[in-house]
């Protein structure tokens, strides 16, 4: 090899991707776990992944500039819209799997088989004896969804994906950007990822967009984001509607 030889490619964990997507892609890899072990299982690796990834976060910190809260009336309006949006389609919207089962019927003239429901995420309920352990397991997930997954999926989806979908090197790309195709795709993609409520996900993933395309910054879009997932945790709590936890 010569000395005039180009160097190889950079390890990936010094990649300004690495920490964007590392997250994202552990809280997804440990929540895969979830009630594969024992009974209520899933709420020990919810709270497992919830730390794990927080930790994540704070290491990599310095390498994610824009991972900064930016409350505005604007972020704080989007937040409160999503989650009336959120709670007032569920139900009306078939879910991904009731498509899928409407198609497949029409196309063979057999209804699906019938498959078993997972109970609601109910911590309260699972552990009725030891109260302390089932607000502690509550406690977790509120912080969680309201706190730690809007920062992981704004930096994923906003920061990383719909840049990286205009252009490699995504961090030359301004988050100002307007690209449609980076839009449908990444509203796209946050839709499939909520198969229960994929259209209101996909409504939610606009408006987040269109904050981060507004504003250029991530920050607005994790402040609606947490807004939105604080109000419907605190919605599911309130009125027993454990579908929206």
């Amino acid at each position: 090899m010569s000395a005039e030889s180009s160097p190889g490619p950079a390890p990936f964990w010094t990649t300004p991707e690495f920490p964007r997507v590392l997250p994202f892609a552990v809280f997804l890899l440990i929540g895969s776990l979830a009630g594969r072990f024992f009974p209520g299982s899933e709420y020990w690796f919810y709270a497992l992944k919830t730390l794990v990834v927080a930790g994540l976060v704070w290491v990599l910190r310095a390498r994610l500039p824009e991972m900064e809260w930016r409350f505005t009336a604007s972020s704080i309006g989007v937040g409160v819209t999503v989650a009336i949006v959120w709670i007032g389609m569920d139900g009306l919207i078939p879910s991904l799997s009731d498509l899928y089962d409407r198609v497949s019927t029409l196309w063979t003239g057999r209804p699906p088989e019938p498959q078993p429901v997972d109970p609601p995420w109910n911590p309260l309920a699972f552990f009725k004896n030891n109260p302390a352990l089932g607000w502690g397991f509550l406690a977790i997930r509120v912080v969680g969804r309201s706190v730690l997954v809007p920062m992981i999926e704004e930096v994923f989806y906003r920061s990383f994906l719909y840049r990286m979908i205009i252009r490699p090197d995504f961090l030359e790309v301004p988050l100002r950007t307007w690209n449609p195709m980076a839009f449908a795709g990444t509203c796209l993609l946050f839709g499939l990822s909520h198969p229960g409520q994929w259209l209101a996900a996909i409504v939610c993933a606009a408006l987040y967009q269109g904050l981060v395309l507004r504003h250029g910054r991530i920050g607005d879009a994790m402040v609606a984001h947490g807004v939105t997932n604080g109000m419907i945790s605190v919605y599911a709590i309130s009125t027993g509607q454990w579908q929206f936890t």
